[in-house]
């Protein structure tokens, strides 16, 4: 087959013919050249223009892609040989990869011959219509299963349920992920276990909100993180002012009693002997002040005198008095390498004494439960006599178990639980038979599973209008991952909020509502990646001012970005382009940012073009790096897979380890770029490396810490590239220029992801139809994050659910 050649000329993204289709080169007129592939604005087409024929395009399917993608070589396991751009729609899976490759710029890939103009922006207009077409036609609603809380979300609920904060991980297994999100209804299976630890929880969560005067006396135990920095100009947020390091906890004190406190330090100067005092605060309260005389060899445990304190969640800080100001500082150990003030005695470390645990046991001496605000939640009412005992509790437990229900409780539900009460009150008095018919709430079906109810007349694989209620819950959970609060329910149980008007009335209250911060602290952060931050530890010989608190403070920095977002209504491309960000003093000096002062974070303008938008954070540049070095090839994969929705294939077998090797004098440690070319050399990496090095070297000016640098190994960085479509690139601002230059794959792949996240389940081929109407009228919007949630939500997809089929 001969060269296909189009004669067209681009007039605002759109071809204007000038002349019939020909297999021989016809010039383009006199004064224009072909555009490159997304360089024109996709529009309305202009008067006189006309799309080209979808057979037209077939052709140039054939001419480019097939080459690559055919029956015998599968490349990338797909294969265009007989695909037929006007019948995509039969072929949707296909059509969606396609689609998604094109919109990148990522086909045909670098090296390989190209159509010129915007014929490629032509093809994956005509498959996006065509797919589009058929779907609003023949529209498939999607089906998942059950979704149960997760960690996260049960720790939420309980919050705004019973206003205790509870720690999850110590009675539920960890949630298993599919793709970055915890919620996934595929990826939350059932098992006896599960089952048996939500059991476990709920009878620990109702002790914590009605109390137990009648606790004995245990000993719980709070571990300190190594990573937590102890040195003197470092206070933890909830210490007394004029301390340093130490450790805050929430204690739950399960009665009114006396308590030990029992400090285990550790560190300290060699054979120096140490001389501290250790406050010890309760609510911020001075309760102890214990005189430590520590010589650094051994650890030993350190008593309190038992203490009086009322039951209730209480937050209790053990820290060190600081006695001066200015760093701590010896002969051996500068603070300038002061990794973090660990307890370690390796090269590079200071002595500073270290607290390393806490344990509290009592209660001892009980003398009843306080009024806390737990139990304030609970009992709204009060019996003053037998006779208003049972009232009284089944006004509470239809409250609760309405609110933990996420519906009207009814008389059945009610009449289960005052059984359970009746027995219990029967022999342990009215507060333990509310606390067991509070327990019975919260290992209900209905509390732990989000059960979608299907009309009783659908039919298998029908799809249906989710009922207000579960709308309700649905809402909630995606912006708040809680449950609806009593406004949402009244609403929904009136059936008023499926009304457009009304559902979006109520999406902007919630969206002002403080714990819609939820989308921050919980989508975005699943979405980016962010719990890998931990798992990143930066070599303490090479970064020793790393610590807990700085990592902290790079992922809060992070959130709060997205949530200034959320709550100013601002565009989603600001999120790769912002020239500003939110900082504290710690993270500002880390950025070497100055005037900034204080624990609290604000909005900072930068002082310079060297960060923009998240690709600045700390938080993704050290996620994407090794303990010590950075990782150009982590850094761009994390760009491709994570923004824009395109993943590199996974590595072949047995390629060659990427050593820190000298040069070929060995005179000096070769360079990141040095190695990365070595590598890049090899044929089998350099078709996945061509598109992810150039990226990844693009940020390297940060080092794993985040800190801007110019040098690596005493040589100068080199952080020239070109991106996959020939953008040259020279540091992080021509890496943001180039992707803000094709947003689509940007804007597309954070409303998949949104989505997802809103629905439970992973996008299908099926659903990019969906996105892409979301996507688009988001643009018409300035792509304003309100514009996205809403689209989310008024669509058919986050609306409505198909019924299971049965198997035959």
């Amino acid at each position: 087959m001969r060269p296909l050649s189009l004669g067209a000329m681009v007039v605002g993204g759109w071809l204007i013919a000038v002349g019939g289709l020909s297999q021989d080169t016809l010039p383009p007129p006199p004064g224009l050249e072909p555009v490159p592939l997304g360089a024109a604005a996709l529009g309305d087409p202009p008067e006189g223009a006309f799309a080209l024929a979808p057979a037209t395009l077939t052709e140039v399917v054939q001419r480019y892609c097939v080459v690559c993608h055919n029956d015998p070589m599968m490349t990338g396991n797909v294969s265009f040989q007989s695909f037929d751009v006007e019948r995509a729609a039969e072929r949707a899976e296909t059509a969606e990869r396609m689609i998604r490759k094109l919109r990148a710029g990522m086909m045909p890939p670098p090296g390989n011959p190209r159509p010129g103009g915007d014929t490629l922006v032509m093809l994956v207009e005509t498959l996006e219509s065509v797919v589009d077409g058929a779907a609003r036609t023949v529209p498939e609603a999607g089906g998942r299963r059950f979704q149960r809380l997760s960690r996260a979300e049960y720790e939420r609920v309980i919050r705004d349920l019973l206003a205790l904060d509870v720690d999850a991980d110590r009675w539920l297994p960890p949630d298993l992920r599919m793709g970055p999100f915890d919620n996934q209804a595929a990826a939350q299976p059932l098992s006896a276990t599960l089952l048996d630890s939500f059991l476990r929880a709920a009878t620990e969560v109702s002790r914590l909100a009605v109390g137990r005067p009648e606790a004995t006396s245990v000993t719980v135990k709070h571990v300190n993180d190594v990573r937590v920095s102890q040195h003197a100009w470092d206070r933890l947020e909830g210490a007394p002012f004029g301390s340093r390091g130490g450790i805050v906890v929430t204690h739950d004190f399960p009665a009114d009693g006396e308590y030990v406190f029992e400090l285990q330090i550790s560190g300290g100067r060699g054979n120096q002997t140490s001389i501290e005092d250790v406050d010890i605060s309760i609510d911020g309260q001075p309760a102890a002040l214990i005189k430590l005389e520590h010589n650094g060899e051994t650890e030993l445990p350190v008593r309190t005198e038992p203490i009086f304190v009322h039951g209730g969640q209480r937050r209790v800080s053990a820290a060190f008095v600081r006695v001066m100001d200015g760093p701590y500082e010896d002969r051996f150990s500068p603070t300038v390498w002061s990794s973090a003030g660990s307890a370690g005695r390796n090269y590079g470390t200071t002595g500073l004494t270290h607290l390393a645990e806490l344990w509290v046991t009592g209660p001892e001496h009980v003398a009843g439960v306080s009024d806390t605000e737990s139990r304030r939640t609970v009992f709204t009412c009060r019996p003053t006599s037998t006779a208003e005992e049972r009232p009284c509790a089944e006004s509470i437990l239809a409250r609760l178990a309405s609110q933990a229900f996420r519906r009207p409780a009814s008389a059945e539900d009610l009449a289960e639980l005052m059984d359970v009460y009746d027995q219990s009150a029967s022999s342990d008095g009215f507060e333990v038979g509310v606390r067991t018919g509070l327990q019975a709430i919260l290992t209900s079906p209905d509390f732990l599973f989000r059960l979608e109810r299907e009309p009783t007349e659908s039919r298998p694989g029908e799809a249906y209008r989710l009922s207000d209620l579960d709308l309700a819950t649905r809402l909630s959970f995606f912006l708040w991952s809680s449950a609806p609060d009593q406004q949402l329910l009244d609403v929904a149980a009136s059936g008023r909020l499926s009304d457009p008007a009304v559902l979006e009335q109520h999406v902007r209250r919630m969206l002002e509502d403080p714990r819609s911060e939820a989308l921050a602290s919980r989508f975005l952060h699943q979405w980016l990646r962010l719990p890998d931050v931990s798992r990143v530890l930066p070599e303490p010989y090479y970064y020793p001012d790393f610590s807990q608190q700085l990592a902290d403070a790079m992922v809060r920095e992070t959130e709060l970005l997205f949530q200034y977002l959320v709550r100013e209504d601002r565009s989603l491309l600001e999120l790769f382009s912002a020239d500003y960000t939110f900082l504290d003093e710690r993270l500002a000096a880390h950025y070497e940012i100055e005037g900034i002062s204080g624990d609290e974070f604000r909005r900072v303008q930068y002082p310079n073009d060297r960060r923009h938008g998240i690709l600045g954070h700390g938080s993704i540049l050290q996620l994407t790096s090794v303990a010590s070095r950075t990782s150009p090839v982590l850094r761009g994969k994390w760009v491709m897979e994570v923004l824009m929705g395109t993943p590199p294939p996974p590595p072949p077998p047995n390629v060659p380890a990427f050593e820190a090797s000298p040069n070929a004098a060995g005179t000096r440690v070769l360079t990141t770029r040095e190695r990365m070319e070595a590598h890049r050399a090899q044929p089998l990496c350099n078709s996945c490396h061509r598109f992810i090095d150039p990226i990844g070297l693009a940020l390297d000016n940060f080092d794993v810490t985040g800190r801007w640098r110019t040098r690596e190994n005493m040589m100068p960085l080199d952080t020239r590239g070109a991106l996959y479509d020939g953008t040259p690139l020279n540091g992080p601002a021509d890496l943001v220029a180039a992707l803000l230059k094709r947003p689509i794959p940007l804007v597309r792949n954070f409303t998949e992801q949104l989505l997802s996240y809103a629905i439970g389940r992973s996008v299908e081929y099926y659903d990019q139809p969906t996105v892409r109407a979301i996507a688009r009228a988001a643009e018409a919007n300035d792509y304003r994050v309100s514009s996205f949630i809403l689209g989310v939500i008024e669509s058919e997809t986050f609306r409505t659910k198909q019924t299971q089929s049965t198997a035959n």
